[in-house]
């Protein structure tokens, strides 16, 4: 995979399963823009289990250089907004958003984009992980939002079978 450009929540479910790891080894270069980091910044200090990635050696803190007036819809928060234009500036880089609103944004865009679940497939067709299905399990206790449809067809694409 080439350079990745990180949203808040693929850090965040990716550290809570104790997988962020995998970023480096599935991308080229990891960058995070500053909005984000404010965002985990924001979720440490309420008492969530979320990453400090401004201490990984293998992100790269990046400031967007321009603020390019794209049509960004106004329910995009701060970090997905930074992700989008950062990801404008980077020929080549994939935008890693879970939030459908940043993602239809991405599309509208022409941006490639790809999201947590699509990392964990990534992972496992590289041999990172031996199965989803358990990591699957684990985001719905943890709160990520992803429909029966969405399950069973990343279930399907991982070549594992639902029970």
């Amino acid at each position: 995979m080439p350079e990745v450009v990180c949203d808040t929540s693929a850090l965040q479910y990716l550290y809570q399963l104790d997988l962020l790891d995998l970023l480096p080894s599935l991308a080229t270069e990891v960058f995070v823009p500053p909005a984000v980091l404010e965002e985990l910044a924001v979720g440490r200090a309420l008492g969530f289990r979320v990453p400090a990635v401004e201490s990984l050696r293998w992100v790269t803190i990046r400031q967007p250089v321009n603020r390019p007036a794209i049509p960004l819809i106004h329910d995009l928060g701060p970090g997905e907004t930074e992700v989008l234009w950062l990801t404008l500036e980077s020929p080549g880089a994939v935008a890693v958003l879970d939030d459908a609103t940043a993602r239809s944004a991405a599309g509208l865009l022409e941006l490639p984009f790809t999201g947590t679940l699509g990392l964990l497939l990534d992972a496992k067709r590289a041999g990172l992980i031996a199965t989803v299905r358990p990591l699957l399990d684990a985001l719905e206790a943890l709160r990520f939002r992803m429909s029966p449809t969405t399950r069973s067809a990343v279930m399907r694409l991982a070549g594992e079978v639902e029970s």
